[in-house]
Parts: structure tokens; sequence; C-alpha cells
């Protein structure tokens, strides 16, 4: 079957619906219509309150789980072409590398399990892969763990797990990239340095970035855009431009219209959870 191309590129999500148990007395909406833009290659952060269907609205993005009403397109495809291709990258707050593989083997797996889907299915569609597919020896390269090829997951530390993760969602040259809350198990100094890592592997690849977190600071530093929902059912209730200079320093973080960003943000949420 012949690749599938589209003029379309980002990702369009039109009136996106989620109510879990629907139909039934115990029903909750966890995510009201909700439109967002998402330019191709872009980094934006999805941030406002606990339950607000930040988490939702990634796996509907994912194919995890369908809308109940709405639809997404990713480069004008269904979520779901592009998963059965393997070219959605998801990132979890837990690595969840399988322990008794090597960083290595653990950062080649998903590229493995779908090539021997795609050979064994006629009917797969076939998705172009971009001009940034790497090797897994220079993925690891790049998110900092040459030399550990061969280690076992429990002999690396927290963030250094969470990079063999990122190396292995970039190792299926993803379409997109899903970030649920990926530095929340660490501590603050290894999740700075952590930020500091993604943002440097974001410029190198420029994949669009869909990243939940709840840190509103992390989310000025990294992004283009930062997307504020409101609380239960989530609604898109704000959408900043952050419009600081890359690349991103810590002199940023220090920066009068960082903090100015962070602040604005910051009381914002705060009416949010009022409502």
């Amino acid at each position: 079957m012949s690749a599938v191309q589209s003029s379309s590129r980002g990702i369009s999500i039109a009136g996106i619906q989620v109510t879990y148990g629907l139909g039934s007395a115990q029903a909750v909406q966890a995510l009201a219509p909700v439109d967002l833009e998402v330019a191709d290659g872009a980094f934006v952060s999805l941030v406002g309150p606990s339950g607000c269907g930040k988490s939702t609205l990634l796996k509907v993005l994912a194919d995890l789980m369908p809308p109940t009403q709405g639809q997404v397109s990713i480069n004008g495809l269904p979520p779901s072409a592009l998963r059965q291709a393997g070219r959605i990258g998801l990132v979890f707050q837990q690595a969840n590398l399988m322990p008794w593989l090597t960083i290595e083997k653990n950062v080649k797996l998903l590229k493995e399990l779908v090539q021997a889907k795609s050979k064994s299915a006629t009917d797969l569609p076939r998705v172009q892969n971009s001009q940034t597919a790497q090797s897994v020896e220079q993925l690891l390269e790049v998110v900092g763990l040459k030399g550990f090829e061969k280690k076992l997951p429990h002999q690396l530390s927290g963030g250094m797990q969470q990079r063999a993760a990122l190396a292995r969602a970039l190792a299926l040259d993803p379409s997109i990239l899903l970030m649920d809350e990926p530095f929340a198990a660490l501590d603050e100094i290894t999740r700075d340095r952590m930020a500091f890592e993604l943002m440097r592997i974001w410029q190198q690849y420029r994949k669009t970035v869909i990243f939940v977190t709840h840190s509103l600071a992390e989310a000025v530093f990294l992004s283009d855009q930062v997307v504020l929902m409101s609380a239960r059912p989530g609604r898109i209730h704000k959408i900043y431009d952050i419009d600081l200079p890359r690349p991103r320093t810590e002199d940023t973080r220090l920066s009068d219209d960082f903090i100015r960003l962070v602040g604005e943000i910051n009381r914002e949420l705060y009416k949010v959870m009022l409502l």
C-alpha cells in the first residue's frame, strides 16, 4: 500500500466531548466541547485544575479512547490511522520500561513491534515517515544515555529512565508526541534538568508536542502556547501565546516577561478554580 500523505499539517480538535458512563445514572462529563488548533511542530502545554480532562484529551488524541462527540485529525488523518501505523509517541509519568530488558532493547521494543505488525497486516495504513528517523544508537546519544545501552532499568536513576522512555517514543518517528506529566515523579532538581533536556531534544526534532503538566513555570518555559482548561467538564478557558525568545536558558526563568506570564496564568487559574 502506498504511503498516505496530507497537505493538512498539525492537530485539529473540533467539538470534542467525552462523557464517562454515558446513559447511566452515574454519567460524568469529563470534557465539554473542546476546539483547538495546534500548528505542525509546535510545543503546546495543557494546564488546569485536577480532573479538568487534560489526560482524557490526551487519550482521545492517542486513540486510546473514542470521544463521545467531535472529531480529531492529525496531519489530516484520524488518530486511529496514526496509532495503527505506530506514529503516535506516548510518554507517561512512569517510564514503564520492561525490567528484564536492557535500555537498548527497551528503546527498540515498540519500533520492532510496529514493524512486525506492519509485515503481517496487509491492510495496515502506511503513513509517510519524516526525514528525522534515527537509529536507536543515535537516539540514546541524543538523550544522554550513550554508554548505558546494556544497563537494566533498575540500574538507572528515575531521570535516566524517563530519558529512555523519551528515546523509545522518538524511535517510532512519531507524527506527534503526547506527554502526560512525564516529570511529575522526579525530584525538583532532576525535573528542572529534564525540562532543559526536553527543550533541547524538541528543538532538534521539532515534533508536534502536547504536554500535560501542573507546573505553570514548566509550561511557560517549554511551550509556544499554554492552554488553560476550566474545571470539569473541561473546556478551553484561555490560550496564552508564549513569545519568549528561543533557545531558552536559565536566564529566561529570571526574566521579567517569564515571571509576568507565570503570574498571569496563575491568577487566571485561581479564578478558574473558583468558578
